[in-house]
């Protein structure tokens, strides 16, 4: 019996380096073929090719981008409730769970087309001051 539970363990131990390797190659492999150096845009927060000023308590965002992640927010939360549906589908008579998940799509739907009509997804152009 101790056997068997030394192959076990053997088994474990292979599965546990092989993890280990994959997680650490990358970071070998990327040490030695990269650069050398660290510039200093890779050092800053926010690598967006913008160089920043003032403090991060400064920074005006535009509110469209607040209604971008409000949106994106409320409709990843709702698509995490099709998961639940995909896995009890079989559990439920074929037309009942098609017409509740058409339902549920035509409402989110719905809130897309609201949301367009009161222009969430148009983006006012900027003028550049001279």
């Amino acid at each position: 019996m101790s056997e068997q539970y030394l192959i076990d363990y053997m088994y474990v131990m292979i599965v546990f380096a092989g993890g280990v390797l994959a997680a650490s190659s990358p970071l070998i492999i990327s040490s030695l073929i990269g650069p050398p150096s660290v510039k200093t845009k890779t050092l800053e927060p926010y690598e967006c090719g913008m160089d920043p000023y003032g403090s991060a308590w400064d920074i005006r965002f535009n509110i469209a981008y607040y209604l971008y992640a409000l949106i994106f927010l409320a409709f990843d939360v709702d698509i995490l409730y099709l998961f639940p549906v995909a896995a009890a589908y079989d559990k439920v008579s074929g037309m009942r769970g098609i017409v509740e998940l058409v339902i549920f799509i035509g409402i989110l739907t719905l809130a897309i087309v609201y949301a367009w009509v009161k222009g969430v997804f148009s983006w006012a152009k900027k003028r550049k001051a001279y």
